[in-house]
């Protein structure tokens, strides 16, 4: 029998192959991405770690995420999803197979800043569903990609406690982390095989060079610039937060010098960003082939308080739980996971929303819900009953979830060449959200953290509804012959 019959591609319409092959590579990174948190009651009692050197571990697994999720955007526009998504699964795999392994604290964090590499997987599933679904259906198609992939941070929650007890003993949390890691290698060469990054006949539109994002005018050269500056602040406050100030795993020597390469990296990116854009420039750009940045600049922020709140909120849970409510490891997991549940239908909704009310719509609906969530939770001590807790939580996770799915119902629909890398921006955001978040955590109590969270959700909701712009028309490409094609983006 020919092996043309057991073709995927025959089985099934192709984008939604597509749009499974895609979740499920998301859902492995979150997994492994996630994996510490569930597990970190364990990891404490195996290496006897302090407060301080727990939330240290929170820190680290948000740190590389923060500038890997810029590079890999770009790499994806530029390869393709099908060979970035493989190969960052491989990598990631080995990396959670070194964290199982680890023998000392310092090994254990080191794996755990590698780690947030995984976290970077989100941004190249973003391009392959641009790639494959319709402007009509984007928003629905994208929240489905992100909710079902950010469910993976929920499985861990439910899994990894229970899949270390069956390993059994005090480190049995090594065979669950490690058997992440050895999943992860093996579907990479699964999507490797069943990927492509284009329907058959279709054009994979790729950026003029590598490197630096494009821009269409010299206010939105200023304002790249001032949007880039907060990922170098962010990783340089992670840096203070593990110095001598904070936890001592940097001496102070290593802590000025990663700051002093920000700098120097800061001001190479700066003159990589001038250099890119400095020849379009010098004549104005046609009005068909502009785009406006503020557009990705509040998609930035806006992810920022909704995806960045989720995993920092995802991060500190269950051990919140344990220490507010008293209640075992495996429960304070669940509990916890609950929040990642919600984005089987929430982050979906949200783009389903997106696609029907509007982008605007959609972004101001939701984070104002995300807002209202986060200052229940403020409220939260010993005296709420279980039941009560969870209601508020539920409640949150959706408009969080909606948030992100609305979020990146836009996104698409901006500039299609450029997609990876205004999604990697966006999604850097988020983790530049997580860091400060986890920041105000780690200097404060939880009660703060939320109320801290909750404002930014109300500052984020009045610059959308002054800036933002609904969506609407066409964007204009290239093709490599030099004609116009016109992509459309209105609902």
């Amino acid at each position: 029998m020919s092996a043309d019959k057991f073709n995927i591609f025959r089985l099934a319409d192709k984008k939604i192959v597509m749009l499974h092959m895609s979740w499920v590579a998301f859902f492995i990174t979150f997994f492994m991405w996630f994996s510490h948190s569930s597990l970190l009651p364990l990891i404490q009692k195996t290496f006897g770690l302090s407060p301080a050197e727990t939330k240290a571990l929170l820190f680290l697994n948000v740190a590389l995420t923060i500038p890997s999720r810029t590079l890999v955007g770009a790499l994806v526009d530029k390869f393709g999803p099908r060979l970035m998504f493989s190969v960052l699964l491989v990598i990631s795999g080995g990396l959670c197979i070194g964290f199982a392994l680890a023998q000392s604290y310092e090994q254990l964090a080191a794996f755990r800043f590698l780690l947030g590499f995984a976290g970077a997987g989100f941004v190249i599933g973003i391009r392959l569903i641009t790639e494959w679904f319709p402007a009509k259906q984007a928003g629905t198609a994208q929240g489905i990609y992100g909710g079902w992939g950010n469910f993976g941070a929920a499985a861990a929650g439910f899994l990894l406690p229970a899949l270390a007890g069956w390993f059994g003993g005090d480190e049995g949390w090594r065979g669950a982390a490690g058997s992440a890691g050895i999943v992860a290698i093996l579907y990479a060469f699964i999507f490797y095989k069943v990927a492509r990054n284009t329907p058959k006949g279709s054009t994979y539109f790729k950026p003029k060079k590598l490197g630096p994002m494009e821009v269409t005018s010299k206010f939105d050269l200023v304002l790249y610039i001032i949007m880039c500056a907060p990922m170098f602040v962010a990783m340089g406050v992670i840096a203070w937060r593990l110095s001598p100030a904070g936890v001592s795993l940097l001496s102070d020597s290593v802590t000025w010098a990663i700051w002093g390469a920000l700098v120097i990296w800061f001001i190479y990116q700066v003159v990589q960003i001038y250099r890119v854009n400095a020849e379009t420039l010098k004549t104005e750009v046609p009005e068909l082939h502009r785009y406006k940045f503020k557009q990705v600049a509040l998609l930035n922020l806006s992810y920022m308080v909704t995806f960045g709140s989720e995993v920092a909120v995802v991060s500190m849970l269950p051990l919140f739980f344990i220490n507010t409510f008293g209640v075992s490891i495996a429960a304070a997991g669940a509990m916890a996971s609950s929040f990642m549940v919600m984005n089987l239908v929430a982050r979906p909704g949200g783009g389903y929303i997106s696609d029907k009310v509007g982008r605007k719509v959609a972004l101001l609906i939701t984070v104002i819900g995300s807002g209202l969530g986060y200052w229940g939770m403020s409220h939260f001590d010993s005296s709420w009953s279980i039941p009560a807790t969870m209601a508020v939580v539920i409640f949150c996770s959706f408009f969080v979830q909606a948030g992100a799915g609305a979020t990146f119902g836009v996104v698409p629909t901006i500039k299609r060449r450029l997609t990876g890398q205004i999604a990697g921006l966006t999604g850097a955001y988020g983790n530049i959200g997580a860091a400060s978040y986890l920041l105000v955590y780690s200097l404060t109590d939880a009660t703060t953290f939320f109320t801290v969270i909750g404002l930014t959700c109300a500052v984020v909701a009045v610059l959308l509804m002054i800036f933002m712009e609904e969506p609407k028309g066409q964007i204009a490409e290239l093709m490599p012959d030099g004609s116009v094609q016109l992509i459309d983006v209105g609902r």
